[in-house]
């Protein structure tokens, strides 16, 4: 999955621009405006309630073609000191998009980076939209007596096949506690996420802020199945039809992931499904005042990303929201008790 989707000669987000209506898939920045002016107001009113750190680093992880920036930076102008306060950090590995990105962005001072870890020290306010989810998994497959590896091989034709291996004793030791399950049913686990959320926590325990993080999943106790799925020109595909040219995604398990960024350090809120937090945060208001001046091809436009946004039918309710805030710090604006509260950082 890492290979095929970030080979820096072939991988798939380095040789394409998979975005939008002309790619593969379109995600809710592209969808409607309203989605990223009303994340970067949320931003500004948390950062607000923290007392107006400055400077602070605002993150994006996975910036895509950089409109949800573009549309954050935007909203935010009208918040007093809140952008002159900004210091802006991508995280993004393809050069392809960070030419995207720079010409979507012409006019602000952005640093680029290839990982978390290089963003400099300081208040930490980051948005992880549809990131997680592209992130590698493993897959476990119960068998008789103990669990096995889902692995890719190639068959007498050369044709790309699943197959079966030893599990490593890592992998086999994070589902421990998986509930008692069939042979052949599949666990998916995803040690990348879990050290990534550890890693935001450990950041927010210890300089403070917080973390967005918006993909399609769910907090599950249970297992979850095979949810690896392949997209090109919107339509589903086999995963191993063709390495390097169609999107490789599988569903977030937000327990694992929130619990390991409370083992960094933080307090972790919801997830909330993505209609909800957008209705909160007055998208229906938002959309009412756009619809007062457009043009009717407009207002189509704009009831249809409303609707696509929002809708449990849509990604209103199969994507959710999770956020990261740091201990002793207020909730985060629109939430109450954290679901997981951090502590001081595990070793």
């Amino acid at each position: 999955m890492d290979l095929a989707l970030n080979h820096p000669d072939w991988g798939y987000y380095h040789t394409r621009d998979p975005f939008g209506a002309a790619g593969d898939f379109v995600t809710a920045p592209e969808v409607s405006q309203v989605f990223g002016e009303l994340i970067g107001l949320w931003l500004a009113a948390a950062w607000q309630q923290m007392g107006q750190p400055t400077p602070f680093r605002l993150v994006e992880l996975g910036p895509g073609r950089g409109q949800l920036m573009a549309d954050l930076v935007r909203a935010t102008a009208m918040v007093p000191g809140f952008l002159a306060a900004a210091d802006i950090h991508l995280i993004e590995t393809s050069e392809r998009l960070r030419a995207r990105q720079r010409t979507q962005l012409p006019d602000l001072a952005v640093s680029w980076h290839d990982e978390l870890e290089t963003v400099p020290k300081g208040p930490f306010f980051l948005i992880a939209n549809e990131f997680v989810d592209a992130l590698p998994a493993h897959q476990l497959i119960r068998t008789e007596t103990d669990w096995a590896e889902r692995l890719v091989t190639s068959d007498d034709h050369g044709r790309l096949t699943f197959t079966q291996g030893e599990a490593p004793v890592m992998l086999v030791d994070m589902v421990e506690n998986a509930p008692v399950c069939e042979p052949g049913e599949i666990a998916e686990i995803s040690p990348a996420r879990e050290v990534l959320a550890k890693r935001m926590g450990e950041r927010i325990h210890g300089d403070g802020g917080v973390a967005v993080i918006i993909d399609y999943g769910a907090w599950v106790d249970h297992i979850t199945g095979d949810t690896l799925q392949a997209v090109r020109d919107h339509r589903p595909v086999d995963p191993l039809c063709m390495p390097g040219e169609v999107d490789l995604t599988t569903q977030v398990d937000f327990k694992r992931l929130g619990e390991a960024a409370a083992k960094g350090g933080a307090h972790v809120f919801g997830p909330v499904p993505q209609g909800t937090f957008l209705r909160t945060l007055g998208i229906e208001v938002r959309t009412a005042s756009l619809l007062a001046k457009a043009d009717e091809g407009q207002r189509r436009n704009l009831r249809e990303a409303l609707f696509r946004l929002t809708d449990a039918s849509a990604m209103g309710e199969a994507f959710k929201v999770m956020i990261l805030g740091q201990p002793g710090a207020p909730p985060p604006p629109g939430f109450g008790a954290p679901s997981l509260q951090g502590g001081q950082p595990s070793r």
